[in-house]
């Protein structure tokens, strides 16, 4: 089990490393290529004026309109986002790693406040598996990608809390936990969950056309 473990945190890691940076890296350009090609203008409206205005606007919970209209999905995904960065970021047993391979360390939450976030994430996930099951609009439109995209995390954070909380073999559990987090990093740039990369930049894209050409609001 020791050698197992010594495998997922070694060269596991950094294959997985090394796969989410380059594929981040051959996902961007590439998609900027097919852009250049499809619909140059595109790239000669993108205004940082209007492409923040709607960045923002978009980050308000209260301010856009499909926001209103679905306050417990807006919450929801609101809080799943921010426990998504935060946790991961400053979660005190992955800064320790941060210190031990790179010499490098950050503040880190509490213990019982990041238990709390991860769990959060899991319930969101709950929320929004469910809502691709019981609302026609949304399910009818959910494809395998998808469910994808939305187990991936959502195992990362369920193996975290199953490992912190010691539910199950405590070395097993956390084994699984790291292989779910390398799994996503090696999702990210293949995956919806690319979103993640390309998700301000789109944004900006749809603002800055809304402003800058269309004149009107995108929310």
């Amino acid at each position: 089990m020791n050698s197992a473990y010594a495998f997922v945190v070694g060269p596991l890691a950094w294959f997985a490393w090394g796969v989410f940076i380059l594929g981040s890296i051959y996902r961007i350009v590439s998609m900027y290529k097919l852009a250049k090609a499809k619909d140059i203008s595109s790239l000669h409206y993108m205004s940082l004026k209007w492409g923040f205005r709607s960045i923002m606007a978009w980050i308000n919970p209260t301010k856009a309109l499909g926001w209103q209209r679905n306050p417990w999905t807006a919450m929801m995904t609101f809080v799943f986002h921010i426990c998504l960065v935060i946790v991961p970021l400053f979660l005190l047993g992955h800064v320790v790693l941060w210190d031990q391979f790179f010499g490098i360390s950050w503040p880190t939450l509490p213990d019982n406040i990041a238990d709390i976030m991860a769990i959060l994430v899991v319930v969101c996930c709950i929320y929004f598996g469910a809502r691709r099951f019981l609302q026609k609009d949304v399910a009818y439109l959910t494809t395998g990608k998808d469910w994808i995209a939305l187990a991936v995390p959502g195992l990362v954070f369920l193996t975290g809390v199953l490992a912190y909380h010691e539910i199950g073999d405590a070395k097993v559990m956390l084994i699984l936990h790291i292989l779910c987090g390398e799994l996503m990093l090696i999702s990210i740039p293949f995956t919806r969950l690319s979103h993640m990369l390309f998700g301000l930049f789109t944004r900006a894209y749809i603002g800055s056309e809304f402003g800058g050409v269309r004149r009107c609001k995108d929310w």
